[in-house]
């Protein structure tokens, strides 16, 4: 798959700047993963090491400029990025920090104001010294929050977006459908979640960055664990829970199946959070509310959990803004991709969550995975 359109970079660069003359903000600046393919199309794993930072400043008008380490200046050289400036790193005394000011210094004037996101399910990835130097250095220039800025535009994503996004979740609807070939009663779940990320990749996926999971008699204690070696027997919940990515975008969303029989408890756990997910789905729709979603869903669920959120955007990252959560007002506009994931307890100590991945549409809302069966499935 290759990469977007040049149009498609400038598209999302002139709704960021859009947002940024409404705050009188006159350069933003960007250093996460996410961020920086998000305005570049700069895709690389090397974002794994934490020896080099890499920055993006967008400016109030024209083309991102890429302030970044030398050995990403050839990749970053095969975006739609004209001017790229590098240094030569790591550098121990002055890693990018005078690159970077005098580049700030540049586009924005002594009296302006640079643009930051600092608010939640946000980080700064550059050392804090090192930014302390660098807001020392370009004072009286200040820096202020930007956060909505850049949830405002990301958070609709475009056909092209949703194309993708619609791949991966297809590669891991394949890799779901072959569970049957790898996880018999008896197997141990390290090698059901060794086996499934190999599923993952023979599927499609470039890579498997998040795959969680749990089994046990009637359900599982959390969703967040690795695997043990735990056979699985018959009478357990096997549940997987993928973020596979392709192309630089992500899949998000989880499947059950019972090993060798469905109990009841099991199977009713199961029906409900089919049924909490077909409210989800109706709620989901343009004006609605990330609370309406939560609220549709609770009242199906019909008992207080304490996962904190019963689904939340996806797209660049595993999770994105909104939240579902009664708290969240954020507004479901057309184009906004979502997971719906309610859950509940079957037993104290054992629960049952359930995933789709949608798209809101204005007629609706639209199935990026394809929705799993009615009914508990059983492995034999």
């Amino acid at each position: 798959m290759k990469g977007f359109a040049p149009d498609e970079f400038r598209a999302r660069v002139a709704g960021l700047q859009g947002g940024m003359a409404a705050a009188g903000i006159d350069a933003l600046l960007l250093t996460t993963p996410p961020d920086v393919f998000y305005v570049t199309g700069f895709l690389t794993r090397f974002w794994e090491s934490p020896a080099r930072p890499w920055f993006v400043v967008v400016p109030a008008g024209g083309a991102p400029v890429a302030v970044i380490p030398t050995i990403g200046a050839d990749l970053m050289g095969k975006t739609w990025i004209g001017d790229i400036r590098t240094w030569t790193a790591p550098d121990l005394i002055d890693d990018g920090v005078s690159l970077l000011g005098d580049t700030l210094a540049g586009l924005v004037a002594p009296a302006g104001r640079i643009g930051l996101p600092i608010g939640h399910e946000t980080h700064l990835r550059m050392p804090l010294a090192d930014f302390l130097r660098l807001q020392s250095s370009l004072a009286p220039r200040e820096f202020v929050d930007s956060t909505d800025i850049l949830r405002r535009v990301r958070e609709v994503k475009s056909p092209a977006e949703v194309d993708r996004i619609r791949t991966i979740c297809a590669v891991a609807d394949r890799a779901f459908a072959r569970v049957p070939e790898i996880a018999p009663p008896g197997v141990a779940l390290d090698h059901v979640f060794r086996e499934f990320q190999r599923l993952l990749l023979q599927e499609g996926a470039d890579w498997v960055p998040y795959l969680a999971g749990g089994a046990g008699p009637g359900g599982y204690g959390d969703v967040i664990s690795p695997a043990d070696a735990r056979p699985l027997s018959p009478g357990d919940v096997l549940m997987l829970d993928t973020g596979a990515v392709k192309a630089g975008y992500f899949c998000d969303f989880d499947r059950n199946w019972a090993v060798g029989d469905a109990g009841d408890a099991s199977r009713r756990a199961y029906e409900t959070l089919y049924a909490a997910t077909e409210a989800g789905l109706a709620a989901a729709r343009p004006g609605a509310t990330a609370a309406d979603l939560f609220h549709a869903m609770h009242r199906v669920i019909g008992q207080d959990g304490d996962a904190g959120r019963l689904g939340h955007g996806l797209g660049l990252s595993l999770t994105e803004w909104p939240s579902i959560i009664p708290t969240d007002h954020t507004v479901m506009r057309e184009g906004m991709v979502m997971t719906l994931e309610p859950g509940l307890e079957i037993a104290p100590g054992r629960i049952m969550v359930h995933e789709e991945n949608i798209v809101i549409r204005n007629g609706g809302a639209e199935l990026l995975s394809a929705r799993a069966p009615a009914e508990l499935p059983v492995l034999e």
